[in-house]
């Protein structure tokens, strides 16, 4: 979840520096000449700040180079142009990254790597924690720029229910961005779209509109709608089925309700279509009710 040691070197030599320029331009703070006169965190924080409110300071510092930097050097220093500032909720620790989730819409979900210490370490085990944070690319990775701000708040069980959420969200229409500056993929089809949003009861409360939208637009839809609705309601139906004492079969569904059985898919299907109206057998969901072992 960290760049190398010698990767971490590299963007302290390149940061570091173009922070003294900063404060040089916007005369910030007096007597800082070299990392070595950084004060605190608080100060560092300033010329960051400072940096990322005037980015084009940034093409000055590679036009006059006054730490004569190499070309592939500042190339990594204009790549910081492509920064993402702002607040994040530190989601997850993977094994290849940390999950920064920003919320605004449409969520994003990036894949951050610590420097000096694992960000677990930095931020603690339990997460979920919102801080803010300035995101920079640095060799088709990104990391943090080496401050973190946390805010001192704890989630209850709905906040981290909607973080979940943008979470799934985030990672069906762009997946984790793992480099920056980030281009979105390929729009998804409505068939995927349709069946996300019909993932889970939360997300068809937060996307119904949107999925009305889509089985408006495309008839056809409906068909897949029933049977993603099917496979949820078989899970509650199979359940009641069983608290009262049927541990086999197989049963259709439409709309809610058991339509159909039989101790075959074949009996079941063929009771079904024999009462279900003809505009309206697509919809119909059949399911195997199995003894439990």
């Amino acid at each position: 979840m960290n760049l190398g040691i010698e990767d971490v070197e590299l963007f302290y030599k390149l940061y570091h520096p173009l922070l003294i320029y900063v404060n040089r331009k916007f005369n910030i703070a007096s007597g800082v000449e070299s990392p070595e006169d950084f004060r605190d965190l608080e100060e560092i924080a300033e010329f960051r700040n400072k940096l990322f409110e005037h980015p084009t300071v940034i093409d000055s510092f590679v036009r006059e180079n006054p730490y004569k930097f190499l070309k592939d050097e500042l190339n990594i220093i204009l790549g910081w142009k492509n920064f993402v500032k702002g607040d994040f909720v530190v989601y997850r620790y993977l094994e290849k990254y940390t999950i920064f989730l920003d919320m605004q819409e449409p969520p994003k979900a990036y894949g951050v790597l610590g420097l000096k210490s694992p960000l677990r370490d930095v931020l603690g085990p339990h997460l979920p924690i919102l801080t803010q944070a300035v995101l920079l690319p640095f060799k088709g990775k990104i990391i943090y720029d080496s401050i973190l701000v946390p805010y001192n708040i704890t989630f209850g069980g709905g906040i981290r229910r909607n973080f979940n959420e943008a979470y799934l969200e985030a990672k069906h229409r762009f997946g984790i961005i793992t480099s920056l500056p980030f281009s979105a993929k390929e729009e998804k089809s409505d068939i995927e779209k349709l069946k996300f949003y019909l993932k889970s009861e939360s997300s068809r409360e937060r996307y119904w509109e949107e999925i009305e939208k889509l089985i408006n637009k495309n008839q056809s839809l409906l068909k897949i709608y029933y049977q993603e609705m099917g496979k949820i309601q078989a899970r509650t139906i199979g359940k009641r089925l069983r608290e009262i004492g049927i541990t086999k079969g197989w049963f259709a569904i439409l709309e809610d309700e058991i339509i159909a059985s039989g101790t075959t898919r074949e009996e079941t299907e063929r009771n079904a279509q024999n009462i279900v109206p003809p505009e309206k057998k697509d919809f119909v969901y059949i399911f195997q009710l199995k003894e439990k072992k």
